[in-house]
Order: structure tokens, then C-alpha cells, then sequence
């Protein structure tokens, strides 16, 4: 099964509709309208956060979106999202009352997989961000700043862990809310 299939399966299965934070950063940067193309560009290729105002006015247009052609689609999974301590602030203001988090999906995985699948991933991805060096970088910016976020979410019981180190085919997904 490869990693396509296993996204439209998770979310089939659970009645969940996928949003990824760096695809609509990524669509965003590409629209020559958009006022934050040139900031997005430049956050991504650095390997840094893109500041949380642009990335949560990006998820929260996508859901609003969404809900309005149909209002039976008001459970989401957020991809890559929130990615350290301002990230949470600015959901949790934004979001208070508005959306409630159920649980983290954690696709627990060591650093030089995730670079070798990356670096596989950008031989046709067309990223400006698949190539070691930023991978480096964002690996960093996840130990400093993702992860502690991901820890403050298991503390409170809401992380279910996914050992993504295995072959796609033997991942195994724990039981998610329905």
C-alpha cells in the first residue's frame, strides 16, 4: 500500500477530511495573487515556521470552506499542524469554541528515514524543501519546536503513536474516533 492510498483510506475509514498545513502553505506560496508568496518561500526553504496568523487563516478559510458545501464534513485532520509553542497559542485563540482537538496523530519516525524518504520524495516532488540541507534544518526546528509541543499533547492523553519507521505496508494505525 503505498502512502497516497494509506492517507485515503485513514480518512475514508474515519469520516475525517484531510487538510495539510504545508500543502496549503505550499498552493499559497505558488498563487501570484497572494500577498505572503515571497514570505512562505522564504520560511519553507529555510526550514523555519511560517508565522501562525498566515498558516491558521489558510487551515480556517480550507474548514470553513469545506463545512459550507457540506456540513456533514466538520471533523478534520490536521497534516503538520501546530508546530511549536506560538502555533498553539494562535489556534487556541483563534480556534476557542470554534474547534475541539481529539487527539494527536504521531507518526513516530527516526531523523535519517524521514531524510532518505524526503530526498526520495523530491527526485519528483518538485520541492524547493526535499534536499538535505533544509531537511537538516527542519529537523532542528522540530526538536526545539515541534516536539515539545507533541510531548505537552501526550501529557494530556491525546497522542496516539504510529511507528512510521516500518515499510508503509506494515504500518499499523491505532483505533482513531469516529
Amino acid at each position: 500500500m503505498n502512502s497516497d492510498i494509506f492517507i485515503c483510506w485513514l480518512f475514508q475509514k474515519y469520516g475525517y477530511t484531510h487538510l495539510s498545513a504545508g500543502e496549503l502553505l505550499r498552493d499559497e506560496r505558488k498563487n501570484p495573487d497572494s500577498q505572503y508568496g515571497e514570505l512562505i518561500e522564504k520560511y519553507i526553504k529555510e526550514g523555519k515556521i511560517v508565522p501562525v496568523e498566515i498558516t491558521i487563516s489558510l487551515l480556517k478559510r480550507e474548514m470553513d470552506q469545506t463545512m459550507a458545501a457540506n456540513a456533514q464534513k466538520n471533523k478534520f485532520l490536521i497534516d503538520g499542524f501546530p508546530r511549536n509553542q506560538d502555533n498553539l497559542q494562535g489556534w487556541n485563540k483563534t480556534m476557542d469554541g470554534k474547534a475541539d482537538v481529539s487527539f494527536v496523530l504521531f507518526f513516530d519516525c527516526n531523523n535519517e528515514i524521514c531524510i532518505e524518504r524526503c530526498l526520495e520524495r523530491g527526485k519528483s516532488s518538485g520541492r524547493s524543501d526535499d534536499n538535505r540541507e533544509s531537511l537538516e534544518k527542519r529537523i532542528q526546528t522540530y526538536l526545539q519546536s515541534t516536539k515539545p509541543i507533541i510531548d505537552l499533547y501526550e501529557e494530556m492523553g491525546k497522542v496516539k503513536k504510529i511507528d512510521a519507521s516500518r515499510s508503509v505496508d506494515e504500518v499499523s494505525v491505532p483505533s482513531l474516533p469516529s
